[in-house]
């Protein structure tokens, strides 16, 4: 099992990672920590209550394979989160994969993950006249940049950002990964059966709410 972490601050976008979260964990049975500075509530952009399982103290970047980081539109609590911004400087020189999306580089700008590196992001440009950290000069107007260990993405391509994280693991994902459409399915495609064993399971799990 390969181990994978998702960073949480205030107003992270979960739309935008959750395509990669529920492929990992209900496709492939990975589990993911999610690691933040304090152990406390954080909100979503769209204001879901989310307690971290660990958080910077607990645990090493070094030891995940893949830490994620969701985009967030109000980055400025993030980007000045030292003790956040210390533990991504950590993972410097490791192999250690990156996978920020939207506006969250600019995290990694600040911990020094991004330099020398082609990434793309999308904060608005002037964070990076603002912020002498960011390396313009590497800015990569695409939707999707991998350099070396870091996989950078724009927030409108969070398929396509999930896609090149679960492929970039080899993890089998098709040729179409959450692309089809309800019309080229058939009725019988469409309709869902538990084999038998799953059945009786799921039988047996109903008896602690029926007796």
């Amino acid at each position: 099992m390969r181990k994978f972490a998702v960073l949480l601050y205030p107003d992270f976008s979960l739309q935008e990672i959750t395509c990669l979260t529920s492929a990992l964990t209900i496709w492939f049975g990975e589990k993911i920590d999610y690691i933040a500075s304090e152990n406390k509530e954080y909100y979503s952009e769209d204001g879901l209550r989310v307690i971290p399982t660990k958080t910077t103290a607990d645990t090493k970047i070094t030891d995940y394979d893949c830490v994620i980081l969701p985009g967030t539109i109000n980055p400025l609590p993030a980007l000045f989160d030292d003790r956040l911004i210390e533990f991504i400087k950590s993972g410097n020189g490791s192999d250690t994969v990156f996978a920020a999306i939207s506006s969250s580089p600019i995290l990694l700008s600040k911990a020094g993950i991004l330099t020398g590196k082609k990434f793309t992001s999308g904060f608005f440009m002037q964070m990076a006249d603002t912020f002498d950290f960011v390396e313009k000069d590497n800015f990569t107007h695409k939707g999707i940049v991998e350099d070396g260990n870091v996989i950078t993405g724009i927030g409108m391509f969070f398929r396509e950002f999930a896609e090149a994280v679960l492929r970039r693991f080899g993890y089998d994902i098709g040729n179409s990964f959450m692309r089809d459409t309800p019309d080229e399915y058939t009725e019988e495609e469409l309709t869902f059966y538990w084999s038998d064993d799953d059945y009786q399971e799921f039988l047996e799990e109903l008896k602690a709410y029926t007796t």
